[in-house]
């Protein structure tokens, strides 16, 4: 693909975002799409987020289980951009046309309390650059067809990435906890879904420690001259699976001694 090519793939999917219609997948387009390209799509529609006045208030890592990563044939995670417009308080109630296909995650989220920039990012290094972490319910949609009508095609992990890794919105619960005084790994939550226990896990679902997914996300992010900054947000990952959230649903994740976060979808 070319950069004309990213652009324009880019303003497709903003347009979709907007007008709460669907498209293709790029893969089906572009047979020979890498994750260079995919990166290079949502790269170009950031700069037409922050064009439009949008702020980047933090970072999202996706694909962190090794189920997810066995199911779509890939070896490491994917990351996207969190902005201003996409943070929710906890207990809040979404307005229905705000998402296309609305699916949300149990999360743990970390607020950065210096930056974090290392080629070689390690976990202690990520120990060091975090203030605090809380609760969090990721809410993921899709602007690109999961399942393309007409060619009955499923979206690839490239497809996906351009689409700011199906990134839609963030819910922080209130509660804040210095980092050091948390055993990540066996940080847990259950989701309730109207009333009902839908999914339960683990932090270690995340690549075994969250912070590994910290980590792997700061060496990504020098790669390419950037880096995790101070104050941001960074959604570590889901330790389930992404629930369905239709109108009507009520989401309460309940993190034990943690924290809990809640949401509803009009």
């Amino acid at each position: 693909m070319t950069p004309d090519d990213h652009i324009k793939a880019a303003t497709a999917l903003d347009q979709a975002e907007q007008t709460r219609q669907q498209i293709g997948c790029f893969s089906q387009d572009f047979a020979a799409m890498t994750m260079a390209d995919a990166y290079g799509i949502q790269n170009a529609w950031v700069d037409i987020k922050l064009a439009a006045d949008r702020r980047i208030l933090g970072r999202k890592i996706g694909l962190t289980s090794r189920a997810m990563q066995q199911q779509l044939g890939i070896d490491i995670p994917d990351s996207g951009i969190l902005f201003d417009d996409m943070f929710f308080e906890t207990e809040c109630v979404i307005p229905n046309n705000r998402f296309i296909e609305p699916r949300v995650e149990a999360e743990i989220a970390f607020i950065m309390g210096e930056d974090l920039k290392a080629s070689d990012a390690s976990p202690a290094d990520v120990l060091r650059a975090t203030e605090y972490v809380a609760p969090a319910l990721e809410i993921l949609d899709t602007r690109i067809y999961r399942l393309d009508p007409i060619t009955k095609r499923t979206r690839s992990v490239l497809d996906t990435i351009s689409d700011n890794a199906a990134n839609a919105g963030i819910v922080l619960g209130r509660e804040r906890h210095p980092v050091q005084d948390v055993d990540l790994p066996w940080v847990g939550a259950i989701l309730h879904l109207n009333g009902h226990v839908e999914e339960t896990g683990l932090g270690a679902g995340v690549l075994g420690d969250p912070l590994e997914s910290m980590a792997w996300l700061a060496r990504r992010l020098a790669e390419h001259g950037d880096y995790i900054r101070r104050g941001e947000v960074v959604l570590s990952g889901s330790f389930i699976r992404a629930v369905e959230a239709p109108s009507g649903a009520r989401f309460h994740a309940d993190f034990g001694s943690f924290g809990s976060v809640s949401c509803s979808f009009k």
